[in-house]
């Protein structure tokens, strides 16, 4: 599809009428529900039909170089040794999951901190998932690893079969390297699993009738005490049908610990509780607050609004601080540790042995800033580090004041450095190489207006010397959801596909994500969705403005919830783009609530089975809105079989029912990979290769 401008409302008349004049051939839709067989997930014709439509995928995007190119460079990247080992501390050893090409489903392994800063640290195996995975003859996928403070020597393994949500655990003992044969066990189930004491555990899962949420999250709590049966756990809490989910954790600081229970009773709040003997004393804090952190016997909130209380009013996305005792009777006096401004989000709070460290969005670039107390007042320092990038901060714990941190941009490989807890010194562990050229690159950052005059910045990666003609093959990514923050990252396989070959690489930051704030995402909830996909509008037209793509050279990805963004973009205007990667998606909205775990995302959304609802959400429903008659770009939908959070039959109804009205497109469903998409690097190079193969085919 060749699109030469955007279509103006003259242009838009004379298109309308030659539709038009030519309905006697166009296709007609089927009703919605011819297409509900498609979301029986293992069915034996609908997994004829996926055979069917990768083939045909398949048939096309393989034929072309980029494809064999791509794919090679992307497993020769993805299985490189030349990579940073990121390790997680606990006690004497740091542990690091690690993938390569003799290992496609992993080693989990470790090493110590003076053996870690080596070039070549020398590594001890603790569990080789391929072995395990061809022992008991099934598909692992590693989903971590939970290990008990402050020994670290009693921990929970969660394998997922495929890469689903939903795992199994086992209990693992670090010391010995081998699973306990009478531990802790769970099968398969999306299970909540934290460790009490050694002896004991939290428990959530699907224990029978009335256990799990309307999410098929657990709703039930148990402490489940060392060599008895799971059935004889003590039930400690039960939610609502409507919660998310419910979950058992300690909490500690090291000194004190406090066994704590979540109820999410949506996705954006939250009940707390601390366990007292047979007591649940709920935290008298507001519903959307969250738990930041625990240090010195005070709790530190995140205020997701603004709160009135006991007199003082404390400012929507700040963080406050009190004694947790003062706190549960009630009686406790607020203060203030940071309060965000037009332009610095609270993006992270984190508590060592005696410092916290908030990592803040300054314009959607991160600083950290470090708390110590002296005399009772806390004051800040900056990490004295880069800030024009994304900076991360991690292997934080009780013991210690030192910490890791990782910063990284669109084009400065990953640099990890530890911090000392003292004297706030960063030491270089590790530097990644380089693994494409961007020395002709450049990283600009621009602000398009979207249709209520919000200013909404984006990034973009360019040749230095790049002719401003309309013609250069652009890639837009957006999200917009949940308050997620898009931030700059340096990614490997977009360097060698992309920006090496010419390509501008675009991350938006459109409202609905957390890049300004709890504002900036609730800008964009429920009826007000539409802000999102208008920001996005408004970069894509202000890309095309600065004459740097045109809609003929401009493609659009996203995945999950950035697939429904996807879905709204090419059917809301399909006059703007001529490539869409569509992953993992959420299309139908009319149903989205009745898929797997779609019911906890009606607090963003919306509920579609209320009537007034529904009147706005088809409004941009993509399932709902497509047109025998409309002219979109060709897309690229992508899911996995074994996605159990976002159901494959989105995509797979999309892609019919385009295919019934008329409409060319392609559809790649993997067999594995859940939510992630891929289950090891071959797919994961198969994967992108797939896209990248699209992407030139449309854009070049």
């Amino acid at each position: 599809m060749k699109k030469t401008a955007i279509v103006t409302a003259s242009l838009a008349t004379l298109a309308l009428s030659a539709c038009q004049s030519t309905q006697e051939t166009t296709a007609v839709a089927k009703p919605d529900s011819d297409y509900l067989w498609l979301e029986e997930v293992q069915g034996e014709n609908p997994l004829n039909w996926v055979e069917t439509q990768n083939k045909k995928a398949f048939a096309s995007l393989k034929s072309n170089a980029v494809y064999q190119q791509s794919y090679d460079a992307n497993l020769a990247l993805l299985n490189s040794n030349d990579r940073i080992a990121y390790a997680s501390q606990r006690g004497d050893y740091l542990y690091n999951f690690w993938t390569d090409k003799n290992n496609q489903r992993g080693l989990y392994r470790r090493t110590t901190l003076s053996e870690y800063q080596k070039d070549n640290p020398t590594w001890e195996t603790v569990l080789d998932i391929d072995a395990l995975a061809a022992k008991d003859g099934k598909s692992w996928v590693y989903k971590g690893m939970d290990c008990l403070y402050p020994d670290y020597n009693h921990c929970l393994v969660k394998l997922s079969p495929g890469g689903s949500d939903a795992v199994v655990v086992r209990e693992f003992n670090m010391a010995t390297k081998s699973f306990v044969d009478d531990g802790f066990k769970l099968p398969e189930a999306k299970s909540s699993i934290s460790w009490r004491d050694e002896n004991s555990v939290f428990v959530g899962t699907d224990f029978g009738a009335g256990s799990l949420t309307d999410s098929g999250y657990p709703g039930v709590v148990k402490i489940w005490q060392r060599g008895t049966p799971l059935s004889s756990a003590k039930q400690v809490y039960k939610a609502d049908k409507t919660s998310v989910s419910a979950s058992g954790f300690v909490m500690r600081d090291g000194k004190n610990s406090l066994d704590m229970i979540y109820d999410g009773t949506s996705f954006y709040s939250r009940a707390m509780y601390i366990l007292q003997g047979d007591k649940q004393v709920k935290l008298p804090i507001p519903k959307d607050a969250s738990l930041s952190a625990f240090l010195n016997g005070d709790i530190f909130i995140q205020l997701k609004s603004s709160w009135t209380v006991n007199g003082n009013t404390f400012k929507q996305g700040s963080v406050i601080y009190a004694p947790v005792d003062d706190v549960l009777k009630g009686t406790a006096n607020y203060k203030t540790l940071i309060t965000p401004t037009a332009s610095l989000a609270i993006n992270s709070v984190q508590s060592t042995k005696s410092t916290l460290l908030v990592t803040v969005l300054d314009n959607v670039k991160s600083k950290v800033l470090r708390f110590t107390n002296d005399a009772g007042q806390w004051k800040s320092t900056p990490v004295d580090i880069d800030d024009k990038g994304n900076i991360s901060v991690f292997n934080t714990n009780e013991s210690t004041d030192d910490f890791f941190l990782n910063y990284t941009s669109f084009l400065k490989p990953s640099t990890l450095y530890k911090v000392s807890g003292d004297t706030g010194k960063l030491t270089q562990l590790k530097a990644q190489k380089s693994q494409f050229n961007s020395d002709d690159l450049v990283t600009h950052q621009y602000w398009a207006t979207s249709k209520d005059g919000t200013k909404v910045p984006y990034f973009a990666i360019m040749k230095k010397d790049i002719e401003l003609n309309g013609k250069n093959p652009t890639l837009l990514y957006g999200y917009g959801g949940f308050e997620v923050s898009l931030k700059p990252s340096y990614s490997a396989l977009q360097g060698k596909n992309w920006l090496e070959k010419g390509g501008v690489y675009v991350l938006s930051n459109i409202r609905g994500g957390g890049e300004f704030g709890p504002s900036w995402h609730q800008a964009a909830l429920k009826k007000n969705r539409h802000k999102a996909y208008e920001d996005f509008e408004a970069i894509a037209m202000d890309l095309i403005d600065r004459k740097i793509t045109s809609p003929d050279h401009l493609g659009i990805q996203g995945g999950s919830n950035g697939g429904l963004l996807m879905g709204a973009a090419f059917t809301r205007r399909p006059d703007l783009y001529n490539a869409v990667v569509c992953q993992v998606p959420l299309l139908d909205m009319k149903r989205y609530t009745k898929l797997l775990a779609g019911a906890s995302w009606a607090a963003e959304y919306g509920d579609p089975d209320k009537p007034e609802m529904w009147e706005y959400i088809k409004t941009y429903s993509p399932f709902h809105n497509l047109d025998a008659k409309t002219d979109y770009p060709k897309v690229f939908f992508t899911t996995s079989t074994k996605d159990d959070r976002v159901h494959p039959g989105h995509a797979r109804k999309m892609v019919a029912k385009m295919q019934d009205l008329g409409h060319d497109v392609y559809y790649y469903e993997n067999t594995e990979g859940g939510h992630a998409g891929a289950a090891d690097n071959k797919q994961r190079a198969d994967m992108y290769a797939l896209i990248y193969s699209y992407l030139w085919q449309q854009l070049k």
